[in-house]
């Protein structure tokens, strides 16, 4: 009989799958070209893009368009500059053309919903749910800049570490240092562990963690430990986690390598 736990765990997986999946997702991305100065074109995007101080630009020629905040742009569009690790889409057809700030640098990625890694997905596999892999632990705080590396090459981000996170596994102290996440208070870490270049991604993977308790209390569920997109594609620019992430047990829960 399905436990109430693994219904839970199997509704997430469920909507985080349909989520990986999307016609423009990161699984469409059809190539990852960086701009400078030049005006270049490149496939999959219409136009000839470049960067500059103030921002990207992109030349359309006879018969051209893209489409940005609801209407079709012709001739030369450009795009305000854009804050580290953000991001904007425009659409051109069926697909979209992702302009981006990675490292300093800024990025187009057109995004195709016929690119075969899409098509050809057929969804992660993971360890079986289980309730030992939810964790209790306590989050201490420090002002502390943190610089992580990327698995693009020369490319490095920069994140606002608020501190670490520590916990047990099977009677061994371990700890994580955490990043902000994508909802207020919230906490990610970014990790590798034993099973890593095993059964799991080699270079990362990731976890979301609710805002702590005002004591500093927070629960890991490594049930829900996820891939990043440099797991599926080439032509992404993932962090690495920082060097004191990387467990040296075995996280038998999440995500494994995808097929």
């Amino acid at each position: 009989m399905t436990t109430l736990f693994q219904q839970e765990w199997d509704q997430w997986h469920a909507d985080h799958e349909k989520r990986r999946a999307d016609p423009h997702g990161f699984l469409a991305i059809t190539g990852l070209h960086w701009l400078d100065a030049t005006p270049r074109r490149f496939d999959g995007a219409p136009g000839e893009w470049s960067s500059g101080p103030d921002g990207v630009t992109v030349t359309l020629g006879a018969g051209e368009t893209l489409t940005a905040d609801g209407r079709e742009v012709t001739g030369t569009h450009r795009f305000p500059p854009l804050a580290e690790n953000a991001g904007v889409t425009v659409g051109h057809g069926g697909a979209v053309i992702e302009v981006a700030r990675r490292g300093g640098l800024d990025v187009i990625r057109p995004r195709h919903p016929d690119n075969p890694v899409l098509t050809a997905y057929t969804g992660t596999p993971a360890y079986p749910a289980e309730e030992k892999w939810v964790i209790g632990g306590r989050f201490t705080a420090f002002p502390e800049p943190v610089t992580v590396g990327s698995v693009a090459e020369g490319v490095e981000h920069v994140y606002e570490s608020p501190g670490r996170v520590e916990f047990t596994v099977g009677g061994e102290p371990q700890s994580l240092t955490a990043f902000n996440g994508g909802t207020p208070g919230s906490l990610f870490v970014l990790f590798t562990d034993a099973t890593s270049g095993l059964t799991t991604y080699a270079a990362n993977r990731s976890l979301f963690i609710a805002p702590p308790e005002e004591d500093g209390s927070v629960v890991l569920d490594f049930n829900r430990a996820t891939n990043l997109p440099c797991a599926y594609t080439a032509f992404a620019t993932c962090p690495l986690p920082p060097a004191g992430n990387r467990l040296p047990v075995a996280i038998e829960a999440g995500e494994r390598l995808p097929r």
